[in-house]
């Protein structure tokens, strides 16, 4: 009987896959959530990271059940000329380390979401003939991206247009994985009140700024704050912990239960499930879940992120007219102003919803997990 069982199939060969990149959680959460996806489709399924040394991943991938191993490489700083004298050596060790990991594990695909660590092995596995994929999160192509994308053989992309950057042929829109915790929001408003001690008659401001904060967005909303309770709103406000003793201190000032202030949110499925407008960044994640979860919302890209890929990520959405802009130069005098108007003007917040939640694409990590597994059933 065992002898019978091996042979129709439960011995076959185990998929083999590498998934590379790292630094932010934008880029780390999308390359969990493609791992887990993977073992969905095939529990056997054999995944080895690749991350930067001393980032976030390398700390982050382990706790969630999975393998890394770290290069030795970072990005060129603008800033500074002596920091970047190194860089010519990393990426040279980084190549050698690559390969060296490539030749240990042999896997049958490299995937690449972005990040330091992304460049030096699917540069390495595409030299070795590996099948290799990488997703662009962004409606701008980083340039690691740009260059990667001549060689591999799949590029799976969050927004239209990106034949730009692009092979046409190599294309495929899939959206950004996200958060499944965070987007499951259904049935849930009445959890989300009692968890953040709202008041049920009331409509919610949701701001947030990423895990560290917005200084813009802190700063403004610090100063004006008073004018969205007195129209009748209530506050839940991320200030991330470089902003949290000054936001205290406006807590102190006005004394406001509707005004709720926390460094950092663990249940966002809940915070998005009470917010009636949302003021955030435009990071590729955080728009993705934004689309899913149907929100208004007024977006505050990060001018100093890199080519400016916020800005153009926001541009996708403002065509439509599916989230209201405001620069990070111009909070200070719009932010707060650009939310009063809102929330008098319940029509433009349904149609904000409205065409916000036509652009959602879910599923995304599934679909790429399933070309994951046609590349490598491709190679045999």
């Amino acid at each position: 009987m065992k002898r019978k069982e091996e042979s129709s199939g439960t011995s076959r060969r185990k998929l083999k896959v590498i998934i590379s990149g790292g630094g932010t959680g934008g880029h780390i959460f999308p390359a969990l959530a493609i791992a887990d996806e993977l073992r969905k489709l095939d529990a056997q399924t054999d995944i080895l990271f690749v991350g930067a040394k001393g980032k976030m991943e390398m700390e982050k991938v382990p706790a969630a059940g999975y393998p890394i191993e770290g290069l030795w490489i970072s990005g060129l700083q603008r800033n500074s000329l002596k920091s970047n004298l190194s860089f010519p050596f990393k990426v040279t060790a980084s190549l050698v380390h690559a390969s060296r990991i490539l030749s240990r594990f042999k896997p049958d695909v490299a995937v690449g979401v972005g990040g330091y660590a992304s460049g030096p092995l699917l540069f390495m596995a595409v030299r070795r003939q590996v099948p290799s994929l990488i997703q662009e999160q962004n409606s701008y192509a980083g340039i690691t991206n740009r260059i990667l994308g001549k060689r591999v053989n799949r590029i799976c992309v969050a927004f239209d247009g990106m034949e730009k950057f692009f092979p046409e042929d190599k294309i495929v829109k899939t959206g950004n994985p996200v958060r499944e915790d965070a987007v499951q929001i259904h049935g849930k408003r009445n959890e989300g009140i009692n968890y953040f001690a709202l008041r049920d008659s009331m409509k919610t401001v949701l701001v947030i700024g990423g895990s560290q904060g917005a200084r813009s967005i802190n700063r403004a909303l610090a100063s004006g704050v008073e004018r969205i309770l007195e129209a009748g709103w209530q506050v839940i406000w991320q200030t991330g912990r470089h902003f949290q003793e000054q936001a205290q201190e406006v807590v102190r000032k006005l004394d406001n239960d509707r005004l709720k202030v926390v460094t950092f949110i663990d249940r966002m499925d809940l915070a998005y499930a009470v917010a009636d407008l949302v003021v955030s960044r435009a990071g590729a994640g955080t728009v993705s879940e934004l689309c899913i979860v149907g929100k208004p919302c007024i977006l505050v890209p990060l001018a100093t992120a890199a080519e400016d890929h916020q800005t153009r990520n926001c541009a996708a959405l403002i065509e439509r007219k599916a989230a209201v802009l405001v620069r990070d130069a111009d909070t200070m005098g719009l932010l707060v102003p650009a939310i009063m108007e809102l929330i008098a003007d319940g029509e433009r917040l349904r149609s904000l919803a409205d065409n916000i939640r036509q652009l959602a694409l879910p599923g995304s990590a599934s679909m790429i997990a399933k070309e994951v597994v046609q590349l490598a059933r491709h190679r045999h």
